[in-house]
């Protein structure tokens, strides 16, 4: 008698392997549901681990975003000579708006900046005693929008504090500079708490499919016997890594919208006290799919991690 190997074809071939993922992944999801507590502990774990991380993006987000607005409110005040007639001033004046990195320029005349004081001050009868206006004529440069960062701000005032018609600039941005920079220290916080958090999340899934993978030593046994390969094994429970991370990242999406629905209440509540129109913006579509794809992600990378060390360890003898 002879023999002869049977010939499969590419395509069958390539059916066959998409056809047992999905029975392997569907197998995956059928374990879950047999041990439904320990399964939602662990997917709610990973969700609320991510959910703070999340919704602090979220708080940085929108402090990025009125900022970047106070960021264009730069201007440089120049106090001119008081020996300056009005025509040097209004020289001055043109002279500034010529320049390129200039937009537009205010001039305050010394006897207008005198009657707005008196009148803000409260101290007008005291002013009457005054022999003459003490105040010099100030020159209000707003930069253009490419000048209008905090270091080229600077830039720009110490280079116009040098005009000889100018005694002293004044550029308020040191409130402004305290506030990104701590901007700056919450988002490196931030990153530090995702890292911790993310590599907690790590851990929990690769020792939940540890205790899996030991669970069902013996079936692992039998199977490389029959001549499974060890990717065929491991299988199953990358898909269970994978359905952790995907339902896992549902719930940081729910989590997440509820938090910021939360924050969203308080800080309408002090908008409406500062007359203000700002509304906190909660994560976009584009966000939240970044969010469930690191979800899926940790759920994977922690699985791989425990299969690739627990399942080539068992060994039939």
């Amino acid at each position: 008698m002879s023999s002869g190997k049977v010939k499969i074809s590419w395509f069958r071939r390539f059916t066959m392997f998409w056809v047992h993922n999905l029975q392997q992944a569907l197998g995956s999801l059928g374990e879950l549901t047999r041990n439904p507590v320990a399964s939602m502990m662990t997917i709610f774990v990973l969700g609320l681990s991510l959910t703070l991380p999340s919704t602090l993006y979220v708080v940085v987000k929108n402090s990025q975003a009125v900022t970047s607005g106070l960021n264009d409110a730069a201007e440089i005040s120049l106090f001119l000579r008081k020996d300056l007639t009005v025509s040097d001033v209004e020289t001055f004046a043109q002279r500034m708006q010529l320049r390129t990195d200039v937009e537009r320029v205010e001039v305050v005349a010394k006897d207008q900046g005198l009657r707005e004081f008196r009148e803000l001050s409260g101290f007008g009868s005291a002013l009457d005693y005054l022999q003459e206006n003490p105040l010099p004529d100030v020159v209000i440069v707003f930069p253009t929008a490419e000048f209008r960062s905090v270091e080229r701000a600077q830039g720009l005032l110490a280079e116009l504090s040098q005009a000889r018609e100018v005694t002293t600039a004044s550029l308020d941005l040191q409130w402004l500079e305290r506030l990104q920079a701590l901007i700056r220290l919450v988002e490196d916080a931030l990153g530090a708490l995702a890292l911790l958090l993310c590599s907690a999340v790590i851990l929990i899934v690769g020792n939940t499919i540890r205790l899996m993978i030991l669970n069902r030593r013996d079936e692992i046994v039998v199977m490389k016997l029959v001549g499974a390969t060890d990717g065929y094994i491991q299988r199953p429970f990358l898909y269970t890594g994978f359905w952790y991370g995907l339902i896992g990242g549902i719930v940081a999406w729910v989590a997440t919208a509820l938090l910021v629905w939360w924050i969203a209440r308080a800080v309408a509540g002090v908008t409406v006290l500062y007359d203000s129109q700002f509304r906190l913006s909660g994560l976009n579509l584009q966000e939240l799919m970044v969010l469930w794809g690191i979800a899926v992600g940790l759920g994977l990378l922690g699985s791989w991690i425990a299969v690739r060390r627990h399942v080539a360890a068992i060994e039939p003898r």
